[in-house]
């Protein structure tokens, strides 16, 4: 077991975390498998504990007796969660080595907090699912994977926890391993990455091990600082939710109008031709002011501010893309949903939709089906969704809506599902066949009514 003397924390330089890349990764895994540990020691063998972290989990270890260091106990932060020694909320982590930026959300393996696990793993470019060596692959690994399949997370980390307790079988590995490439393979999951590790006793988390000398591939955390997270901007569809329409009208800048907003996709270029949707008008990017400064180009995920060479009429929750690459406007989404909140989602139910900076009313016209994802058996016209459950559904619009393809675009493609009386959020959506097999495409006529959510 690693030493735990707690070693001062040597912080990276604004010029080292600056040539560094951030990656974004969730963990998830059935309850016990030991995720909370993974982290805690990713965390402690990496030097990214504070030593007044790592002595209040040392106090709070031998109070209960232990002989070492819980490390778990470094992201349980709800006294809920240390008491029953699981994890509850999403706990986030922020660290950086010398050759990468994270951001790491440790999710909860209980089949009721699946929300939770879609809530961390949404933004993430890898997901880490940890499995038992000792039970293998169980349902919910196999719901686990499906989540990640379902919000196209790239890279899957399968981190075969426990090994010492298998005696550091290399049978027990490849069998587990197998299984779990095999049904993630056929989920659509595009790349799988097996690792064999005892969090506990820190085999093969940052340091490799010398238990498991017929393990020849990365440690997890060589392997979280080498993966690939670049995006590809010349496939990339660009796109430009506005948040702001920056008019100083001072002395200095009489006629400055600037469209502000964060990148979420692609790239623009001074001189591009773009389309302002809903509304289709066109004009050309006459310059781009980037942290003050006048840029040729910029790109995802770069806060900018837009200049156009026409005047044209944009607010808050326009989307300005490229006139070549505009996605169809519609009233009409059919998607798949997480449902997240407490209270049930029907059809016929009022709702609020956000998609970027735009939110729009609509009405949940029909629930086709929802998904199981222990066996991804479709259950057809459910009527209702509640919390976790995962589910087709349709919805229309009061205004058109410039969705892409959550299967093309993560930040363009999603979108929120908010209770217009209280503004809680309902569902999670993700627009097109991210996942689930489209229900069939036959339109459902809805009531009229008469507050305006009639449309």
């Amino acid at each position: 077991m690693s030493n735990s003397t707690a070693e001062p924390v040597k912080p990276l330089s604004t010029e080292q975390l600056s040539a560094t890349t951030l990656l974004r990764f969730a963990t998830a895994g059935s309850v016990d498998d030991g995720k909370s540990t993974l982290v805690g020691r990713l965390l402690h063998d990496s030097k990214s504990v504070l030593t007044d972290q790592l002595e209040a989990v040392e106090r709070v270890s031998a109070s209960r007796g232990a002989d070492a260091p819980d490390l778990a106990l470094l992201t349980d932060g709800l006294r809920a969660e240390r008491e029953q020694g699981i994890t509850i909320d999403v706990a986030y982590r922020y660290f950086a080595t010398a050759r990468r930026r994270f951001i790491l959300a440790d999710t909860p393996g209980h089949v009721q907090y699946t929300r939770n696990m879609v809530t961390g793993a949404s933004t993430a470019d890898l997901a880490v699912v940890l499995v038992d060596a000792r039970n293998g692959v169980i349902e919910q690994t196999r719901r686990h994977a499906a989540v990640a399949a379902l919000l196209r997370v790239p890279h899957v980390v399968l981190a075969v926890n426990k090994m010492d307790l298998v005696a550091y079988d290399e049978t027990v590995f490849a069998k587990i391993a197998e299984e779990f490439t095999a049904y993630a393979g056929e989920l659509g999951v595009p790349e799988i990455t097996a690792i064999p590790i005892s969090a506990l006793a820190g085999d093969n988390v940052v340091e490799p091990s010398s238990n498991m000398d017929w393990y020849g591939g990365p440690t997890v955390l060589e392997h979280l600082e080498t993966v690939p997270v670049s995006h590809d901007l010349a496939t990339c569809h660009a796109r430009l939710p506005v948040q702001y329409v920056i008019r100083p009208q001072t002395a200095e800048h009489p006629d400055y109008r600037g469209y502000a907003g964060q990148i979420a996709a692609g790239a623009f270029r001074v001189g591009e031709s773009v389309t302002v949707l809903p509304s289709g008008r066109t004009s050309k990017v006459a310059g781009i002011d980037l942290l003050g400064q006048p840029v040729d180009v910029a790109w995802t995920p770069q806060s900018v501010t837009l200049l156009l060479e026409d005047d044209i009429d944009i607010s808050r929750g326009d989307l300005i893309v490229p006139s070549g690459d505009a996605p169809a406007t519609t009233q009409d989404v059919e998607a798949t949903v997480c449902h997240v909140a407490d209270t049930a989602l029907s059809v016929g139910q009022r709702v609020l939709l956000k998609h970027t900076t735009r939110t729009v009313k609509a009405i949940v016209k029909e629930i086709p089906s929802r998904l199981t994802l222990d066996d991804l058996s479709q259950h057809p016209e459910p009527g209702r969704l509640v919390a976790n459950d995962i589910g087709r559904v349709r919805i229309r619009t009061a205004e058109p809506l410039a969705l892409d393809s959550y299967a093309d675009s993560r930040r363009t493609g999603s979108f929120l599902l908010i209770d217009p009386s209280d503004g809680t959020t309902l569902a999670a959506g993700m627009a097109g066949d991210a996942f689930a097999t489209p229900a069939d495409e036959a339109a459902q006529a809805g009531a009229a009514d008469d507050e305006g959510w009639d449309f």
